[in-house]
């Protein structure tokens, strides 16, 4: 009952992230023509990454374990409900190896300067759902997704242009997303900071 207690704070943050990041990726960001390579969730969807990290840091794993389970559970729900099967497919299952994956190099590296576990975990975790995400949702080779319940090919496979060359449409969308996560995950340093700083001096003060 403890270990409820202690994760319900975090399992309601992330069911928060999770559900606006599902709804926000219906909307379009619609500036610096981006809006056909961008949205909004984008932008909400490393939060997950910043609860992980919190969770992990104030209790450890066995509530992060918890607190990303909650998150799977509702992303599928919620991509079953707003998109495609093979849309649920790729986000439940990027969500999950990326947020375990984030868990594990933050578990590693919690005891190295403040800055380096949740920094290099969330590279860590964004380079992995973004690649597992983008290749089950949009990737050619896994259109068999669609197919097998009886709906039209959404692959994302046809040529645009990428830096000097060209790419399939997926990789230039994964290449803006994986960005965006970056700089969201260097800029919610700053709350992590401060998250931490107090809970040290909350206990420092019931000492």
């Amino acid at each position: 009952m403890k270990t409820v207690r202690r994760a319900l704070p975090f399992i309601l943050a992330m069911a928060l992230v999770v559900t606006i990041s599902n709804v926000l990726v219906r909307f379009p960001f619609d500036h610096f023509g981006l809006k056909d390579i961008l949205t909004w969730g984008a932008f909400s969807y490393p939060f997950a990454f910043l609860v992980t990290d919190l969770a992990n840091r104030r209790h450890g794993m066995i509530v992060t374990r918890r607190t990303i389970w909650a998150g799977f559970g509702l992303a599928v729900l919620l991509s079953l409900w707003l998109a495609t099967p093979r849309i649920a497919i790729a986000s439940g299952s990027a969500f999950l190896a990326a947020q375990f994956l984030d868990a594990f190099v933050f578990d590693r590296l919690r005891n190295s300067q403040w800055w380096q576990a949740p920094l290099l975990s969330t590279i860590a975790g964004s380079v992995l759902d973004t690649a597992m995400f983008f290749s089950l949702a949009f990737a050619a080779p896994f259109a068999i997704l669609d197919t097998m319940a009886g709906l039209p090919d959404g692959s994302l496979g046809f040529a645009v242009p990428f830096f000097t060359g060209e790419a399939p449409l997926w990789v230039s969308l994964a290449a803006g997303d994986f960005m965006i996560k970056i700089g969201c995950g260097l800029a919610l340093l700053a709350p992590y900071r401060v998250f931490v700083s107090n809970w040290l001096a909350g206990a420092a003060n019931n000492q």
